[in-house]
């Protein structure tokens, strides 16, 4: 599945991008599976793991075009906090 996404790098662009399946048996449309582990001496919990499952490529991206830039709308002297009236 294709979706529209707005990214950064190296300039504001739309981009189309790949998305995990929402039918896939193996994540059910999470796009991986995380799996916790623990410290192997303690036992303790020491992080978690990002599985991607094979459904989907995150990095599977097709730049469309370059968005502008906008130009800041603060005013030079910044606000002012007088009523306006």
């Amino acid at each position: 599945m294709l979706r529209l996404r707005i990214i950064g790098c190296p300039c504001r662009a739309l981009a189309l991008t790949d998305t995990p399946r929402p039918d896939c048996p193996d994540c059910e449309g999470a796009g991986g599976t995380q799996h916790d582990y623990g410290h192997p001496e303690t036992g303790e919990y020491a992080g978690t793991e990002w599985e991607p499952c094979d459904c989907w490529d995150p990095n599977r991206c097709w730049g469309l075009m370059p968005l502008p830039r906008w130009p800041r709308r603060t005013p030079p002297g910044g606000y002012s906090d007088q009523p306006p009236f």
